[in-house]
């Protein structure tokens, strides 16, 4: 081969490589964070919300519902003066939760909602001087590892 061929091919494995990592950039990022709370881990822009709900409870029932705050590294992200919603979708039922503060990286909501496997979730946090960031939820499925759930 000639020199042109061998960095034309090295250039092209670079290119796809690098489309390959970026195509799985933020969910193998979210994957790779630890739900420190027993919740499941989503990226929202530049941070990372961590949601806990009830994980009992066929029948609808007031539960609350939590999303711990933090950056792309992990660091606490303070809660106070930030505001948000959490919409929960479980079957046809719909439950729409205000999230407010509750302590130093943690949003806090209360609302009635039944807690099953097809459970989704959409939350949006607006901290304060900036715009709203949100992230979607599966918070009762199992948890994946990262690649069973797509195709190359």
């Amino acid at each position: 081969m000639t020199k042109v061929a061998v960095l034309a091919t090295v250039a092209l494995g670079l290119w796809v490589g690098a489309g390959y990592a970026h195509a799985h950039g933020d969910d193998m990022h979210a994957e790779a964070s630890k739900a420190a709370h027993g919740g499941q881990v989503q990226v929202a822009g530049a941070n990372h919300f961590e949601l806990v709900v009830a994980k009992t409870g066929k029948d609808a029932d007031a539960n609350p519902v939590v999303v711990y705050l933090t950056d792309g590294s992990g660091k606490k992200l303070p809660s106070a003066g930030a505001s948000g919603t959490a919409t929960l979708l479980t079957g046809k039922d719909k439950s729409m939760l205000t999230l407010s503060p509750d302590g130093d990286n943690r949003m806090k909501g209360m609302g009635s909602y039944a807690s099953a496997p097809g459970m989704k979730a959409i939350v949006s946090i607006t901290f304060p001087g900036k715009s709203a960031e949100q992230a979607r939820f599966t918070p009762l499925a199992a948890p994946s590892d990262g690649h069973s759930d797509h195709k190359h």
